[in-house]
């Protein structure tokens, strides 16, 4: 069963200030984080806290938001594996239209001229008094997580031999043989044998 908007968790009551160009609503308020958010290894937990907070602006043919969004990201840098669970915040900006363009879908650029260029944009639900944030959350978090999440930019890792974090033991190392020698290095050792047995006899 589909639900209501109203109903949703993201939904923000915008009646006040919905077609009254000039007008602004403060927003600050704790929402559920959406699905989707990265994977287990680095990104958000469903329906852990994120806080909203920022400022809805009035304008004559829609509603823009901007603002500021945090969520705590649980996960562990790609190379070392060092824990890195971490307040995450995002600034977002996003363009709300009464009406949605007959040639464009949402989330095309350039849709009215009140709309700052590369702003993205979402619907309002029930006549344009409901705002509802989920889809916004999920882009802007999605986003702004890294493909390889890092302890920080030069992070060593861990020596792939034996699992040692190389950022706290950078000299280590290990005696490296190259199996191509090893025949010769064989061949050489019987002869040292030899040669030391032949000296023992004299």
């Amino acid at each position: 069963m589909a639900q209501h908007p109203t109903e949703s968790p993201w939904a923000i009551q915008v009646a006040q200030v919905g077609r009254r160009p000039g007008l602004t609503q403060d927003v600050d308020v704790v929402m559920p984080a959406p699905t989707g958010i990265g994977d287990d290894f680095f990104g958000i937990q469903q329906d852990s806290d994120v806080h909203v907070t920022g400022r809805i602006d009035s304008l004559a043919e829609g509603l823009l938001i901007s603002g500021t969004a945090t969520a705590f990201v649980t996960g562990s840098c790609g190379r070392c594996l060092k824990r890195l669970d971490q307040d995450w915040p995002v600034q977002f900006t996003a363009y709300f239209p009464y009406e949605a363009p007959e040639d464009k879908p949402f989330g095309d650029d350039d849709i009215d001229a009140e709309e700052d260029e590369g702003d993205d944009t979402y619907p309002l639900a029930e006549n344009g008094t409901i705002m509802d944030l989920e889809l916004l959350l999920r882009d802007y978090f999605v986003e702004s997580l890294p493909a390889q999440p890092l302890c920080k930019p030069d992070c060593l890792g861990l020596c792939p031999e034996c699992g040692v974090d190389l950022n706290e033991n950078p000299d280590h190392s290990h005696e490296k043989h190259d199996i191509r020698w090893a025949d010769l290095e064989a061949l050489k050792k019987q002869l040292e044998e030899h040669n030391d047995t032949d000296g023992s006899a004299n």
